[in-house]
């Protein structure tokens, strides 16, 4: 091979492996979907859990993008509304938080199950994982709508084979010197605490996404 040859076979080479590196090094783009809990009610844009959990996870070298899709109020059937123009093109993963505005409402069990399933079944059809955050009926519901409400999450998790968090207020919703003063919503050291035991779970996802490609 004439020395220009092998010059231009090597430049052609290193290009290569420059672009695929580059495409390696990009973002794995995710968005956090969910209610007032995901959308940082009251909070500043940096302190809500997406912005947040973004930060920690490029603390331990991952590099993430996380979008917030949170909005505060919102419904298991207000997010099945949105869900499809919400979600961008792109996205790699999904972290579903949704039902504690079902559950404060008294809506049927069974209507909040319908519509993430729904959600689950849309996103797994465009190829996007889903982390899915679980919720808890509040004890003034009664025994009977939590029975019937709080299986949900780990069920789909398990029909799904999804990656899994069961409580998204673990930690924080029983300590009131962690919540705003409405004693329902996380304040910044409330985030900080959801964040920190939320962490493992969105490393273990996100590693599942590498394998996924």
């Amino acid at each position: 091979m004439a020395l220009k040859d092998f010059l231009r076979f090597f430049l052609s080479l290193a290009m290569t492996i420059a672009l695929s590196s580059a495409v390696r090094a990009e973002s794995v783009s995710l968005v956090g979907f969910g209610d007032s809990l995901m959308a940082g009610y009251q909070l500043p844009p940096e302190d809500a859990f997406p912005a947040r959990l973004e930060k920690a996870l490029k603390d331990k070298g991952l590099d993430v993008a996380i979008v917030n899709a949170g909005v505060s109020g919102d419904t298991t059937s207000g997010g099945l509304a949105r869900i499809d123009w919400s979600v961008p093109d792109g996205t790699k993963g999904v972290i579903l938080e949704l039902g504690a505005n079902d559950a404060l409402r008294g809506i049927p069990p069974e209507e909040s199950r319908k519509n993430l399933e729904a959600m689950i079944t849309r996103l797994k059809e465009r190829g996007i994982a889903v982390l899915l955050a679980g919720m808890m009926a509040p004890p003034n519901m009664g025994t009977d709508y939590a029975a019937r409400f709080n299986p949900i999450y780990p069920e789909l998790a398990a029909k799904y084979n999804l990656e899994f968090y069961p409580f998204f207020l673990d930690g924080v919703a029983i300590d009131a010197a962690l919540k705003l003063e409405d004693g329902m919503h996380p304040n910044s050291q409330g985030i900080g605490k959801m964040v920190e035991r939320f962490l493992p779970v969105a490393e273990r996802f996100i590693a599942s996404l590498d394998k996924a490609e």
